[in-house]
């Protein structure tokens, strides 16, 4: 057995980021599921015993334990444990990568977890719905990012940072999946966002299907779904 031990969910989007990066690394590792909708992560234990911030997702490396994706992504990368193909370890490639993961964190990511959160997530767990105008003030700043990712990044190049695929895309794509689980379809208004997706998934599979999964049997779209 692994002397790695990944504590994570599908349904988190760094997560499910992260096992597609393990899976295409071939990395030996400890499956550990933690059921965040079961409120696994914030018990005592969890917290005392697996990570502080009981957040999801986190490894424990023969004692060492850490939290934090990209955190984890360079930790394991300096243990020679990810390919350099997936992160490249010389430096203007690597900071080019890192570019968009320092980048994403303020904007994507935070713009697409909180339109899922918003039509998805809060009205599950309250039994509330949002106001109109609310959603679309939130669809607004998303797709405002959405549109950067479009006309920047993938403005010159089939990937987010150049030719082929590295973190930045997995990252990337499992942000916007999971607006498939509040009935947002990115492919209508995005056709490069479209047309990545399916290199990235193509690049990641069977791995990007099955960290999916959840998302595609929620929203009732597989990745195959016509428009």
């Amino acid at each position: 057995m692994s002397s790695l031990k990944f504590y994570y969910d599908l349904m988190s989007q760094p997560s499910r980021a992260l096992f597609i990066i393990f899976r295409l690394s071939g990395m030996q590792f400890e499956d550990c599921v933690v059921a965040l909708r079961n409120g696994e992560h914030l018990t005592d234990e969890f917290k005392l015993n697996i990570n502080r911030f009981q957040r999801v997702p986190c490894i424990n490396d023969n004692g060492y334990k850490l939290a934090e994706s990209v955190a984890i992504l360079r930790y394991l990368s300096a243990k020679g444990e990810i390919p350099e193909i997936l992160y490249p370890k010389y430096f203007a490639k690597q900071a080019r990568v890192d570019e968009f993961l320092e980048w994403q964190h303020t904007t994507l990511r935070v713009t697409c977890a909180m339109y899922f959160r918003t039509i998805w997530l809060d009205p599950l767990l309250t039994g509330r719905s949002p106001k109109e105008d609310k959603i679309e003030k939130l669809r607004m700043h998303m797709e405002r990012n959405l549109d950067i990712i479009e006309q920047v990044w993938l403005a010159k190049s089939e990937f987010l940072t150049g030719s082929t695929l590295t973190v930045a895309d997995i990252f990337a794509a499992c942000e916007i999946e999971q607006t498939r689980m509040a009935d947002y379809d990115v492919r209508i208004k995005f056709p490069k966002i479209r047309a990545w997706l399916k290199r990235v998934r193509h690049s990641c599979n069977p791995h990007y299907d099955a960290a999916h999964a959840f998302v595609y049997k929620i929203s009732g779209t597989g990745p195959q779904a016509k428009l």
